[in-house]
């Protein structure tokens, strides 16, 4: 079993459907810890991590809502593996993903690079990580505080190149993103990450089931559509985080807030949401309009925001977005205008083999002035496979992933 099907088993294992005729929830797709992790002691503090992480899942399912991953983000990994050699930062990581395999966490090393400033060799070193394990999940900054950081750029190209070649059919990209304008803390994978003293949670949901149900009888109306979505959102948001802050008052562990972002699943699918909406397909007109009132119902969750708060639209990971960019309906010009409105930029991307790491830049720096421009964050995920062309098909064999038609990238 590879690293994705390793991870997509988990989740799905973890995703039972829904009573004939029950109200729609949203699930927690990530309960994430975040911990500031000392490589001398960390198996006891990875214990302890995982027993508040399971308190707070017993909650949080006794509150009825289904929790499917635990996950545990550490300070970025250059800091705590400063000292070492490559080979002794490699065997830490190969341990550190088999306990992670052994007790069911979804472990997330942290960026590579924070800033134009850092050193690129560190994102090189992340893409021998990727490639040498299963489980560990990791990122790259390449826009923030600073504005676009073209060096951080140019490495997480070179990195996605590298994995593109050393991977199953590419798929360690899957495990690696690109982000610009991203606050510490956010619940979501891989772009999560923090850079203090850890003992901190947040929540992320997966709700695109939530807004079908509520889309599917408001269609083409969009202040109706705005008004039920924004309550339905609130509600649930609202329980969510009354349960989120028993755990904190119990464990002592500090609770950073939720992500309400309506995530996708394969057939919880918000590209069929938005198509109930809009009564065509997938990047016709009122696509927009669509994400606009997701996003803006989803940032009035009367609620402690964190991370995204917007719109999810991985291609690969849902399977009406699979379905219509095989077809054409949609394309990367048209997920960056979306991305205006909401996020997450461009996610589980598929790619030719031969585009090039020049290309991967430009499109990454397209990413991070749109996120600068508008501060506000964005993630690249970009999936290149090698051999394919456009007119291929990918072969991913991945329970997580929709297999989807290669298309050029202009």
């Amino acid at each position: 079993m590879n690293r994705r099907q390793f991870l997509g088993a988990a989740l799905l294992a973890a995703s039972p459907a829904p009573s004939a005729g029950a109200p729609q929830k949203p699930k927690v797709r990530a309960l994430t810890a975040f911990l500031k992790l000392d490589r001398d002691h960390y198996q006891p503090q990875i214990q302890e991590t995982l027993a508040m992480l399971r308190q707070a899942r017993r909650a949080i399912q006794a509150g009825g809502y289904e929790v499917e991953t635990l996950r545990i983000v550490t300070q970025p990994f250059p800091e705590y593996c400063r000292g070492l050699s490559r080979q002794e930062t490699l065997r830490f990581f190969r341990d550190y993903d088999a306990l992670a395999a052994r007790e069911g966490f979804r472990p997330n090393i942290g960026p590579a690079m924070l800033r134009d400033d850092g050193d690129p060799e560190q994102a090189a070193l992340l893409g021998e990580i990727l490639a040498s394990t299963k489980t560990i999940i990791a990122s790259l900054v390449i826009a923030g505080a600073g504005g676009i950081y073209w060096r951080a750029i140019r490495a997480a190209a070179r990195l996605v190149k590298f994995l593109e070649d050393n991977t199953p059919g590419g798929a360690g990209n899957f495990s690696f993103a690109a982000t610009a304008m991203l606050s510490p803390y956010a619940p979501f994978y891989p772009g999560a990450y923090h850079l203090e003293d850890g003992r901190r949670f947040a929540i992320g949901t997966e709700g695109a089931n939530v807004v079908d149900e509520v889309f599917g009888g408001a269609t083409g109306n969009a202040p109706l559509a705005a008004e039920q979505l924004t309550q339905a959102l609130a509600t649930h948001a609202a329980a969510l985080e009354r349960l989120a802050r028993q755990v904190e008052k119990e464990s002592g562990w500090t609770y950073m807030g939720i992500d309400p972002t309506p995530a996708p699943l394969r057939d919880i699918s918000i590209g069929a949401a938005i198509e109930h909406f809009t009564g065509a397909k997938f990047g016709s007109s009122g696509t927009m309009t669509a994400a606009a009132i997701i996003t803006k119902a989803v940032q009035s969750a009367p609620v402690k925001l964190i991370g995204y708060a917007g719109l999810m639209l991985p291609v690969l990971e849902d399977t009406r977005l699979a379905q219509r960019w095989s077809e054409g309906t949609y394309d990367v010009d048209a997920l960056l205008a979306y991305s205006a409105v909401c996020g997450t930029g461009l996610d589980t991307i598929p790619m030719p083999g031969d585009t090039p790491a020049e290309q991967i830049e430009r499109i990454l720096g397209d990413v991070a002035s749109l996120a600068v421009k508008w501060k506000k964050p964005l993630t690249a995920r970009l999936m290149p496979v090698k051999g394919l062309k456009p007119g291929d098909r990918t072969t991913f064999n991945d329970p997580s992933l929709v297999n989807a038609v290669i298309r050029p990238i202009r």
